[in-house]
């Protein structure tokens, strides 16, 4: 079918999608997914941060998830246990490419995967103890180490061991902070809470504890940048272009000691508002620090981004923000000149969690290409009042959208690109559909920042106009020829 153009097409094509499901899950969906209103009108609000319906296969995480995976794991001189059983430790170990400068097992510790490895006998008699002298050995075997996070897997909450103990014990007798998150992945309704969580945790035993020798009237920190292919690099050279002074960046390439002193910032600057909003609201309540979001994908949010941030500081930063603007627009122009030919009315359907199902929808638009369907995987209301005006009147957007109905949208829009995670990648591709994985750019990167769109534009011209998808058929192509 022709992609639908107006709002009515949307639904008509939305409620034949949800036809397939039974009356009540029906009637449950159509809450969830809707034709944009870039005023947010009320009818066509989507509503989010619902549980799953069982038995639907979900796209969403847990919320042991966004704590280990998103907040605390990326931070690089700090070791993140997995307390629990083997498998959810292991199936997040190395999943996300969250760059750090530092030796592996001597001072940067990122992609370590560790574990208290419980057994029945642990769930039975508890696992305090255990927990404890895996504390005193990781101390003596990585001596570098400025910090422990007890990342609590289900069963911890279930059988009720008391990791507050443990850490309060354990962060006076190793003398650092040893942090209880209690993140249990039964928890809340996505990964969500795990983020929230998380913050939690660093704003009770970390935030604050910590000075800085000298302070500036341009001091910023860079908050919710997990530097996935070198992102927080890129953002973190604009910022310092503009003049400011970046006295912490995470959790991305982050340290211990820059989440103690980043409540010293005179500004805030937040790049994944739904994970890390919640300590940015902690400082500005606490400190009176205020904060911005900005969006550093595409030149046009770039520069919208960069004059907003700099408001917030005097002349001088202003002057050397047009400055570093005038320098980039040479190289903006080149890569538009590049790609926009070649991507000029491709068309891209989304379904990320975090920014990225409106973060990066003006850096498609810099290169010609239209947003038709996009949606969030655990947002919040928010996060949707947010996206409504980045986004065209009557293009359809989907909360946590399921295995069937991504499959579905794309079958009835036939997009030219999907992006989305790792589940969605072979499906799309069995599609003879072009995908690109949004949650770590598909082992690529930096997408953000000045060379980040260069490599954007690249990948995503790469993956459109590649020439293997003229090489076979879709399977439903191949049934009608049969």
């Amino acid at each position: 079918m022709t992609p639908p153009v107006t709002s009515a097409e949307t639904q008509a094509m939305i409620d034949d999608v949800l036809s397939a499901y039974p009356p009540k899950v029906e009637k449950d969906r159509q809450k969830h997914v809707k034709p944009n209103d870039p005023g947010g009108a009320k009818e066509c609000e989507v509503k989010s941060n619902v549980k799953s319906r069982p038995g639907i296969m979900t796209l969403r995480g847990c919320a042991y998830a966004g704590s280990k995976g998103v907040v605390w794991g990326p931070i690089k001189d700090l070791i993140s246990i997995s307390h629990g059983p083997v498998g959810c430790g292991q199936y997040t170990w190395g999943t996300r490419r969250n760059y750090a400068n530092g030796q592996l097992g001597i001072d940067n510790f990122t992609v370590m995967q560790i574990t208290s490895d419980f057994q029945e006998k642990d769930i039975v008699f508890g696992g305090d103890k255990k927990l404890a002298a895996i504390l005193d050995e990781l101390v003596e075997v990585f001596p570098l180490v400025k910090g422990v996070s007890i990342q609590s897997e289900c069963p911890i909450g279930l059988i009720g061991d008391d990791i507050d103990a443990v850490s309060t014990a354990a962060t006076k007798r190793l003398n650092m902070p040893v942090v209880p998150v209690k993140c249990e992945g039964f928890r809340g309704i996505s990964q969500s809470l795990g983020h929230h969580i998380a913050n939690d945790a660093i704003r009770d035993h970390v935030l604050g504890t910590r000075e800085i020798a000298e302070q500036t009237p341009y001091d910023i920190t860079l908050l919710g940048d997990y530097n996935i292919g070198g992102d927080a690099w890129a953002s973190r050279k604009i910022l310092e272009d503009m003049g400011l002074r970046v006295i912490a960046q995470w959790s991305g390439d982050g340290t211990v000691n820059e989440m103690a002193t980043a409540h010293l910032a005179k500004l805030n600057v937040l790049h994944c508002y739904r994970s890390m909003n919640y300590i940015a609201t902690t400082m500005e309540e606490r400190y009176g620090t205020p904060w911005t979001e900005f969006n550093f994908f595409g030149p046009t949010k770039i520069v919208e981004s960069m004059r907003k941030i700099a408001e917030f500081f005097d002349d001088t930063i202003k002057e050397k923000t047009e400055a570093a603007i005038a320098r980039y627009q040479p190289f903006f122009d080149k890569v538009r000149e590049t790609y926009r030919h070649r991507l000029e009315g491709k068309t891209v359907m989304l379904a990320v969690g975090g920014l990225r199902p409106r973060h990066t929808v003006g850096a498609y638009e810099d290169l010609g290409m239209e947003v038709i369907g996009t949606g969030y995987e655990f947002a919040h209301k928010d996060d949707y009042t947010r996206s409504y005006p980045e986004l065209k009147q009557g293009i359809v957007v989907y909360d946590d959208p399921t295995a069937y109905e991504m499959e579905e949208f794309t079958r009835r829009l036939k997009p030219d690109l999907v992006g989305a995670g790792i589940k969605e990648k072979y499906v799309s591709h069995k599609m003879r559909t072009p995908f690109r994985q949004m949650h770590s750019w598909d082992y690529s990167g930096p997408y953000h920042g000045v060379e980040g769109f260069a490599i954007f534009a690249r990948d995503m011209d790469s993956a459109v106009n590649s020439p293997s998808w003229n090489l076979f058929d879709a399977p439903w192509a191949n049934s009608k020829k049969s």
